[in-house]
């Protein structure tokens, strides 16, 4: 480990080191950095922007007791690495290992597990106004990107803290990125300060040699000031925030530990809201990230960090599918328009917006307003794609609900990133959205197995003009094409043993289709008899499921979704108002928030394989079809008598 490195076990450890340690120590944690991020993958860029902006907070503030709480917790890895983590710093985002994210497991350190944007400032002033009832004054420091400050919540937040006394410290880590550049009016603001990182340091000096001269001093200094106010009005938002009743300071050089560490002490004494507004560089002192023209390695996966150069293996994703087939639509129907969230590569609209820059808005992080300006622009004659990460639709339900659904608007959400995700943990797990789209009236929404599928879904979803359409796919891998053997009414047959009735039914949503398919085959082994079906569209329900239902003594749904109140549970509810008495069981991510890790391993924790599907599948159908006889005449015995399947009702509920 590295010398200084070495010597930091907590933030007491910091305020040991003179100006030109710090300086040494802010080098050894950016190679720190890079050689263990190179191997776990994650938000490196972000990390390398604020080495010093976390090693002066945690110089200045007393954490834990007096909290720093980190917006879109992914710049947090220099905090964990200050406060004790950073011997198991290799096992971040690995199963068990440390989160990517703060972890209320983890550290004291940590009051909030956030890494949803534009939250922690409500958080912060939720957490200075119970200090407060309880007659305590001690400071709160919430970091927010500038990004984050496109976000409503925030300006919900700032509303609140400015009118009140309480001391509460934001510090904007102004890099003009959010995921991608910065966008918005604000955002123009703040690229006016950033042309002058070292103006206020200088004004800071002035102060310091007038004030100490008699009289004319102050008055003097006063003058001065208000004509940087005048000034500065004109290229940023300090009047702004002024206005709220927030005390403005910066901008400050956002690598410069001195002015940071005199900032921060300056804002810690004012002992009411402050905003110091700290410029910084994504990626700094890691010449692939800073050259990094995209994102400046914002996130992703391993890395060779010689380079920087990705060791993926690359490959065909359903990103890329989708990404091919907007353009191609957008060729022929120029009513086509496409709408991100501060995400415009990673949900696969850059091409799209290449090709139809008029045609393709980033909103910012403001999924709200994205989804009711996609209302506006359909009743308006357009049709708006909205591209998101799945978890981020959890943020814009009420808008969906009332200002798409209820309009009846020709919208379509297309869900990246569906499903468990992996080492990115709770918080970013897609797995909520089959749950939340069940109770919305009219919406139709699409979970396709493979590339055709896909391209297929999202032409049918562009031709769906008088309600929401929602199409959503997984982070894995894309696979082989899955032909199905053959299509009633559209519901896909992907395998089946047998013609006629069968024992079991599993119903395969979306990408679970490979999985699926491998489970059926160890249940044919097993012995019973066995057909796959994927419906393709889950709302609404396709009435050819009850046809297939009717010819199985067992019904098996698997979706990458929550399961309770997700598809299975639909697809299960539409069966019984039928009076089909077929047994039902739904197979899918229980409601609970998953720990980090691997795609495979997080599943395989949940028993969402192949060998889990099946042994579940088996245990069920040997429940309701009786141990002691063999499936599949078991199965033919019922259905010869008129009976139709699983006529026992204590054997039909596990």
């Amino acid at each position: 480990m590295s010398p200084l490195l070495s010597r930091i076990s907590c933030p007491a450890d910091l305020r040991q080191l003179s100006p030109e340690e710090l300086g040494s120590l802010a080098i050894e944690i950016r190679d720190f950095l890079v050689r263990n991020v190179s191997r776990t993958g994650g938000h490196l860029g972000p990390n390398l922007g604020a080495v010093e902006l976390t090693l002066a907070l945690h110089r200045v503030f007393d954490s834990p007791t007096e909290p720093i709480l980190f917006d879109t917790g992914h710049q947090s890895y220099v905090h964990k690495i200050v406060t004790g983590r950073h011997e198991n710093f290799a096992s971040l985002r690995q199963s068990r290992g440390l989160s990517g994210y703060p972890s209320r497991a983890e550290s004291e350190h940590d009051w909030i597990e956030n890494s949803h944007a534009s939250t922690a400032l409500s958080y912060a002033d939720g957490l200075a106004k119970a200090f407060d009832v309880r007659g305590d004054r001690r400071p709160v420091v919430a970091v927010v990107g500038d990004g984050a400050l496109t976000g409503g919540m925030c300006w919900e937040a700032l509303n609140n803290i400015a009118t009140s006394d309480r001391p509460v410290v934001i510090v904007v880590n102004d890099n003009g990125r959010s995921y991608s550049p910065t966008i918005g009016g604000l955002a123009e603001h703040l690229a006016g300060l950033r042309l002058r990182p070292g103006y206020e340091r200088m004004l800071g000096n002035v102060k310091e040699t007038l004030g100490r001269t008699p009289v004319v001093g102050p008055p003097l200094y006063g003058a001065l000031h208000g004509l940087k106010r005048g000034m500065k009005d004109l290229l940023a938002p300090q009047g702004m925030f002024e206005d709220l009743g927030l005390k403005y300071m910066g901008p400050v050089d956002g690598h410069d530990l001195v002015a940071l560490e005199h900032a921060f002490e300056l804002a810690r004494q004012f002992e009411g809201p402050v905003l110091v507004h700290c410029v910084t560089r994504k990626g700094y002192g890691y010449a692939p990230a800073e050259n990094h023209l995209a994102d400046h390695m914002h996130g992703g996966g391993a890395f060779d960090p010689e380079t920087g150069e990705s060791l993926s293996k690359g490959g065909q994703t359903w990103s890329g599918v989708f990404s091919e087939e907007m353009v191609r639509v957008g060729g022929v129907r120029d009513d086509v328009v496409a709408i991100t969230a501060a995400m415009l590569d990673p949900v696969g609209l850059g091409a799209f917006a290449a090709e139809f820059p008029h045609r393709c808005f980033d909103v910012g992080i403001a999924e709200q307003h994205a989804l009711t300006s996609a209302a506006g622009m359909a009743a308006a004659g357009l049709h708006p794609v909205i591209a998101l990460y799945a978890t981020f639709l959890n943020r814009a339900f009420d808008q969906l609900l009332m200002d798409v659904a209820l309009h009846k608007a020709g919208v379509t959400l297309v869900l990246d990133r569906a499903g468990v995700t992996g080492e990115d943990g709770a918080s970013h797990h897609g797995m909520w959205d089959l749950a939340m789209l069940g109770v919305v009236p009219g919406i139709h929404v699409a979970a396709p197995r493979d590339e055709p599928t896909l391209r297929a879904a999202l032409i049918e979803c562009l031709a769906i003009d008088d309600a929401p359409s929602v199409l959503r796919y997984p982070k894995t891998p894309l696979g082989a094409d899955i032909v199905a053997l053959r299509s009633v009414s559209g519901v896909d047959v992907l395998a089946e043993t047998a013609t006629g009735p069968v024992d079991v039914l599993l119903v395969s949503v979306g990408a679970m289709a490979p999985d699926v398919l491998d489970a059926a085959e160890r249940i044919g082994e097993a012995g019973y008899t066995v057909r796959v079906i994927d419906p393709r569209w889950v709302s609404p329900v396709p009435p050819a499921l009850a046809d297939f239902a009717a010819q199985a003594a067992v019904l098996i749904t698997v979706e990458d979704g929550v399961v309770v109140n997700g598809a299975g549970s639909r697809f299960a509810q539409y069966l019984g108002e039928r009076d089909l008495p077929v047994a039902t069981r739904q197979i899918g991510i229980p409601a609970d928030f998953l720990e980090h890790g691997k795609v495979a391993e997080v599943r395989a924790a949940i028993g969402l394989t192949p060998q889990g599907i099946s042994r579940r599948a088996i245990e069920f159908a040997a429940a309701v079809l009786g141990r002691g006889d063999r499936p599949s005449d078991r199965t033919s015995e019922l259905f010869s008598a008129g009976h139709g399947p699983a006529q026992d009702t204590d054997r039909r509920r596990e």
